[in-house]
């Protein structure tokens, strides 16, 4: 079986100019990204981009690169509509779809994946990172799914997996069968916290900046 993996990274952001190029303690955010896929157990490393930038940095880096349409590059755009396109024109039977806004993946955790998806223990998994109950409030200062009166200690509420998007894993055909990232018998690979932050603001690139610094 054919694994491969596939990093999608528009031109354009709103929330940090040019966001997968930016600089993250002297390198390209994306190139984080790149780096661990190319350390894993992945055969091929594919970056999909409408961006020449991007396409150029990425081929810099030996990994293959797939230009998409603009229409598959808006705002708006569903990942998995480009993640089909890039089923559609690329041979494989395994994926791993990989964000370019995760610089602390290590290439274990994607192998992980991978192991549990080719050897059958799931059709799909799903990186995330354990929360324990944490008293949750709305914008309008009401609690949020939790009574003051009857307020539980954090032993007594199970705790709950938080979906970091730092990776997915998942076959060719549940892909094309489903037009979604996971499917199927659905498992995860846990990671921990401090290894999940996601570069989506300049505060988050900040935080990251003192992560990577102290690793």
């Amino acid at each position: 079986m054919k694994t491969v993996s596939v990093i999608l990274a528009r031109g354009g952001s709103k929330g940090i100019p040019n966001k997968n190029l930016v600089s993250l303690r002297g390198k390209p955010l994306i190139s984080y990204s790149i780096n661990s896929s190319i350390k894993s157990s992945v055969e091929e490393t594919w970056v999909c981009t409408d961006s020449p930038e991007i396409s150029a940095f990425s081929s810099s880096l030996g990994v293959k690169v797939l230009i998409r349409p603009p229409e598959l590059a808006m705002d708006n755009t569903p990942s998995e509509a480009a993640l089909l396109f890039f089923a559609e024109n690329v041979q494989f039977d395994i994926l791993v779809f990989i964000q370019p806004t995760s610089p602390l993946l290590k290439s274990s955790y994607i192998n992980e994946g991978i192991r549990l998806v080719a050897e059958g223990t799931y059709d799909s998994v799903f990186s995330a990172y354990e929360e324990h109950w944490l008293p949750r409030w709305s914008m309008n200062n009401s609690p949020f799914n939790w009574d003051p009166r009857k307020r539980p200690r954090r032993q007594e509420v199970p705790s709950l997996l938080v979906e970091n998007g730092a990776f997915y894993v998942t076959k060719k055909s549940l892909l094309l069968e489903t037009g979604l990232r996971y499917g199927g018998k659905i498992g995860h690979v846990s990671m921990k916290e401090c290894e999940s932050v996601q570069i989506d603001s300049f505060n988050d690139l900040e935080f990251a900046e003192r992560l990577v610094s102290s690793l």
